[in-house]
């Protein structure tokens, strides 16, 4: 808070009246420009501990891509297979011997505790734009991920259904039920490739942010 105070003598004529007016205003300058000053430097510090953050949280996100990348291609993998005994169940009406079937997922989380904290604190508001912008991107993508994951790791579950119930550890399947697994492990399927195009999307994103900020 700015104290004015008004001068201890009357001014004697107007010569001192403009000298008081003209010290006064030139106080209020520079008090202004000092609590300007001030504010500057604390949103500069601000911008600069959340940038640091919001970097090593991006880098500590982005390790491992390829290894979930490749994770999800032997999903697919596993499931091309589990459709094939199942055809084999719908075309004959038994399990082929020695025949084995894998239906998980996992879902990969990401981390935005830095990037929750930047929007609370303003932070992002002292950044250069572009800068916002790409950390917005990159925080946008994770979240779409992390929801397709959601609902991926749900369509596991129901592709499972006909299973948690049964304690046989080869349970017997009719061409219907195959038929029906079938069509629950396709979904499945449609589902992780649209996690496999964003999660190859959310690693393009950053290398290209980590490449531009070393």
């Amino acid at each position: 808070m700015l104290d004015v105070h008004p001068p201890h003598e009357s001014p004697h004529d107007w010569r001192d009246f403009v000298l008081h007016l003209f010290t006064i205003t030139i106080g209020l300058l520079i008090a202004l420009s000092l609590e300007g000053l001030v504010e500057w430097q604390h949103h500069r510090h601000l911008a600069h501990d959340a940038e640091a953050s919001l970097h090593a949280e991006i880098k500590s996100n982005a390790q491992g891509m390829s290894d979930v990348l490749a994770d999800l291609d032997k999903k697919q993998e596993s499931l091309k297979h589990d459709v094939s005994v199942l055809k084999v169940v719908i075309a004959t009406g038994k399990l082929p011997k020695s025949s084995s079937m894998e239906i998980s997922f996992r879902i990969v989380s990401f981390d935005d505790v830095s990037w929750k904290t930047a929007q609370s604190t303003d932070a992002l508001a002292y950044m250069p734009y572009d800068l916002a912008k790409s950390y917005a991107s990159i925080y946008a993508t994770q979240n779409d991920l992390t929801d397709t994951e959601k609902q991926a790791a749900r369509d596991a579950v129901v592709s499972l259904g006909f299973f948690i119930n049964d304690d046989k550890k080869e349970p017997d399947l009719t061409p219907a039920q195959a038929e029906k697994i079938i069509d629950r492990i396709e979904a499945l399927q449609g589902q992780l490739l649209l996690v496999d195009s964003l999660m190859k999307g959310l690693d393009a994103q950053y290398k290209q942010f980590l490449a531009g900020h070393p």
